[in-house]
């Protein structure tokens, strides 16, 4: 394995906190400092592998958590036995369709990572479903999900969907990951009442907007895209965790509603000054590394977060001066990590 530089290494953990921690395990997430797939790491399921026939593998009819995950699996077939199952994960195949799932009908989680699926399909009789994993796979729409009106979360993540669409009937949604796809319009979540976490990272989105009705949104991250503007979050009342690194945003503005804020990523933009939040009195991160602050008077602006802990400014001209960590501690005596290193007392 390559070595990293430290600052590498640094990068990766800012933009993995923006990220949804649900959808994969930390050892097969294949991701890159900005969200995308590691080009260089290859893929934990071989597409060259041969398919295995279901007649090969032995169910228990009796058994509710089913995992069937890097079996080689070609195709769904011979599932029925499965009547008492509530999750079944074939995550890691070589599945190209969703099809013969109908006689599952207590099923409440469906984990189909990481699978060559083009097409959400015959997902019909799922009605008790509440978890839908289709992330890692060809999926180039969001359809056919009209009576799963119990999904509580919907990961699609890394496919090649254009547009957000079909999803506002789920009115009890609570979290909704399209991370590394091909939107460029936030739009069509005016449904979506109950979401509390959205990822749009690693998209091509120009323009914050559209989120009006997302009352209850707690996390949302949109690292990685084309926004340029911080604007439309002023109905995000109960908004803790806003993630906009690798964006080209040049001022910090648009935050005066969002008075819940405890994490704050502004990580890798064009910013020059540190302003418009000394109103943020819970934030307890703040990630502003990769950015152009060189005014030591900016951390004025952090002084009312009396339980702010983490601070990222490095890489910013603030960093040449010799006494930086030191001038930190002392402006900001709450906080107990500086960019990756914990502060020693």
């Amino acid at each position: 394995m390559a070595s990293q530089s430290v600052g590498e290494l640094q990068d990766m953990e800012v933009d993995r906190r923006g990220e949804s921690e649900e959808s994969g395990d930390d050892d097969i997430r294949r991701k890159s400092i900005n969200g995308d797939v590691d080009p260089n790491q290859p893929s934990t399921t071989s597409k060259e592998e041969s398919p295995v026939d279901m007649d090969t593998i032995t169910l228990d009819p009796e058994e509710e958590d089913v995992d069937l995950v890097h079996c080689r699996i070609g195709k769904i077939e011979g599932l029925e036995v499965l009547q008492k199952a509530k999750t079944l994960s074939l995550r890691q195949n070589l599945i190209k369709k969703i099809e013969n799932l109908d006689s599952l009908s207590s099923l409440q989680e469906l984990d189909l990572y990481d699978n060559q699926i083009r097409k959400l399909e015959n997902l019909h009789s799922l009605t008790d479903l509440e978890q839908l994993d289709v992330s890692f796979n060809v999926l180039r729409k969001v359809e056919n999900l009209e009576q799963l009106t119990r999904l509580k979360k919907l990961f699609l993540l890394h496919n090649k969907i254009s547009a957000i669409a079909n999803v506002d009937h789920l009115s009890v949604l609570e979290m909704l990951e399209l991370g590394s796809n091909r939107i460029r319009v936030i739009e069509n979540l005016d449904g979506l009442s109950s979401l509390q976490s959205l990822f749009l990272g690693t998209n091509k989105i120009t323009k914050l907007q559209n989120l009006d009705s997302l009352h209850n949104l707690s996390v949302l991250s949109i690292q990685s895209n084309r926004i340029t503007k911080i604007e439309g979050l002023q109905n995000l009342v109960n908004l803790k965790e806003l993630y906009l690194s690798h964006n080209g945003i040049e001022v910090i503005e648009g935050l005066e509603n969002n008075k819940k804020l405890t994490t704050l990523d502004i990580a890798a933009n064009r910013v020059k000054k540190i302003e418009n939040i000394n109103h943020l009195t819970e934030l307890q991160e703040f990630w502003m590394n990769d950015n152009q602050i060189d005014n030591w008077s900016d951390l004025d602006e952090l002084k009312n977060a009396k339980t702010l802990e983490t601070v990222y400014l490095e890489r910013n001209p603030l960093q040449k001066d010799p006494q930086y960590r030191r001038k930190i501690m002392l402006a900001l005596p709450s906080v107990r990590q500086i960019d990756a290193t914990f502060i020693r007392f």
